[in-house]
């Protein structure tokens, strides 16, 4: 009986056993299949850590080949370059906008005219003394050399004038024809005075513009002619002159001038040496 029970007994503990091997070996398969993949997970994430500090010390060589390869202070004095433009980009906008002036110049002058003796007429005999007073009409132009009288003086223009001028001296009576021939003649006494000069002009930038020609060339072509019998018409002169310009509005000035011209010697007896003086109308181009 005994022995029966025991029998009962053993086969019951066994079976026990079985059911327990059973339950707990799927468990188990569980837990080394997470920890393989929790293993794995780890192995990765090893890698790819491995993989950044690789790229980390690839990036930090780069770097250290580019600074080794410029310059030493190359990076500062670009630095330097780029604040110094920018600076002077600052003071150009700043800066007020300064409206060109036309220097060259397009002008019409005309007033008074003296000179020292009367042109005699020789057309005819008989002494009769012409005037010495009339009036001048002409134009002219200037044309801009040098904004600083080539680097000497600042402000201080040099043009170069050329100058078309009509001297009218009225109308000279001779009492005789000359040749046996008897009786008068009358003529107009007139100069044609062309001249070439330099034009010193102050003030640049200013609408006030004072100037002085210190000497110029003039060629006096007069009529009537000097002599009957030479018909002598031209003489070479200088000329000297001082005036003033206005910019009254945009490109249109007004001036105002005296003009002295000077032959050392006279043309077959006629002096030609005189003055003009008046007003003129400009306009700059």
């Amino acid at each position: 009986m005994t022995n029966k029970k025991n029998k009962i007994y053993l086969g019951v503990a066994l079976a026990t056993l079985t059911m327990a091997g059973a339950l707990v070996s799927p468990q188990a398969s569980a837990l080394n299949k997470a920890e393989r993949m929790a293993e794995a997970a780890n192995s990765k994430a090893e890698v790819l850590e491995a993989q950044l500090r690789l790229m980390q010390d690839e990036i930090a060589s780069l770097r250290a080949q580019v600074s080794a390869a410029a310059p030493a202070g190359a990076v500062a004095a670009d630095t330097q370059k780029v604040q110094e433009l920018d600076a002077w980009m600052t003071s150009v906008k700043s800066e007020p906008v300064v409206k060109k002036v036309k220097d060259n110049m397009l002008y019409f002058r005309g007033g008074y005219t003296g000179n020292d003796e009367s042109m005699v007429a020789t057309t005819g005999q008989g002494g009769d003394t012409g005037h010495t007073g009339g009036w001048n009409f002409g134009a002219g132009m200037d044309m801009s050399l040098s904004d600083d009288m080539f680097g000497l003086v600042d402000k201080t223009e040099l043009l170069g004038e050329l100058d078309l001028n009509y001297v009218d001296l009225g109308t000279f009576t001779s009492s005789a024809l000359g040749a046996g021939v008897s009786g008068t003649a009358t003529a107009t006494q007139s100069m044609l005075r062309i001249s070439a000069s330099p034009k010193i002009k102050f003030m640049k930038d200013s609408k006030l513009r004072p100037w002085i020609i210190p000497v110029g060339f003039t060629l006096n072509v007069i009529s009537p002619p000097s002599q009957i019998n030479s018909i002598t018409e031209l003489k070479p002169a200088m000329n000297f002159g001082t005036g003033v310009d206005y910019n009254i509005w945009k490109s249109l000035y007004v001036g105002a001038d005296v003009r002295y011209f000077l032959a050392t010697s006279s043309l077959d007896g006629t002096n030609v040496n005189g003055l003009t003086a008046g007003g003129s109308l400009g306009f700059g181009f």
